[in-house]
């Protein structure tokens, strides 16, 4: 999921590109910040009530896994061609921690991904769900920083890239469609 192009790590990937990498980095940390709210936010919104209703259970897989699906479709429908674009207007370092965080906690697709994607991944029946739900969370922030971090670490070398070969788009417009479809399956099939 990280791996795929979206609007955070475009947006890394242009602040890197047009005020360098630390703007990137600090954009970065911004978006792993707001990670955490909705960690927090799945593990006691939800937690309890996972824990007591299968009902609840099925019906959050069904839609986590629909709207998995409906991500799917859009890239499908979507143009294969990557445009990087950017015109740099320089923002401090906190300023730019700010929107990054700002823009992860205010995304709605952010908060439906997640409410939909833990509750399947939920791994021990005796260790305490909202523990299970910040492991989680812990995991996908540190899987995202790596990948945010590398893509802002190597922007000038990812920019000459995808200049130099056409099927970029193509290969991660694909590679999304799979991830989406795959962690869909993964969740309709997952148990309590």
């Amino acid at each position: 999921m990280a791996v795929s192009p979206g609007p955070d790590n475009i947006f890394v990937l242009i602040q890197s590109l047009t005020n360098g990498r630390l703007s990137g980095i600090a954009v970065v940390l911004g978006l792993m910040t707001g990670c955490l709210v909705h960690t927090t936010f799945v593990a006691f919104g939800v937690s309890a009530l996972i824990k007591t209703d299968e009902t609840l259970f099925f019906i959050l897989k069904l839609i986590g896994a629909c709207y998995l699906f409906f991500l799917a479709f859009k890239v499908w429908r979507s143009s294969a061609h990557l445009e990087i674009k950017g015109k740099g207007i320089k923002k401090s370092y906190a300023g730019l921690f700010k929107q990054g965080f700002i823009m992860n906690v205010v995304n709605p697709k952010v908060s439906v991904f997640f409410l939909a994607f833990f509750p399947g991944f939920l791994f021990s029946e005796s260790l305490n769900p909202i523990l299970q739900f910040y492991i989680l969370g812990f995991i996908f922030m540190l899987v995202t920083l790596i990948v945010f971090s590398g893509i802002a670490l190597l922007s000038g070398t990812i920019a000459e890239f995808t200049k130099g070969h056409k099927r970029t788009g193509l290969f991660f417009k694909w590679l999304q469609i799979t991830v989406f479809i795959g962690i869909g399956i993964i969740i309709l099939l997952s148990e309590k």
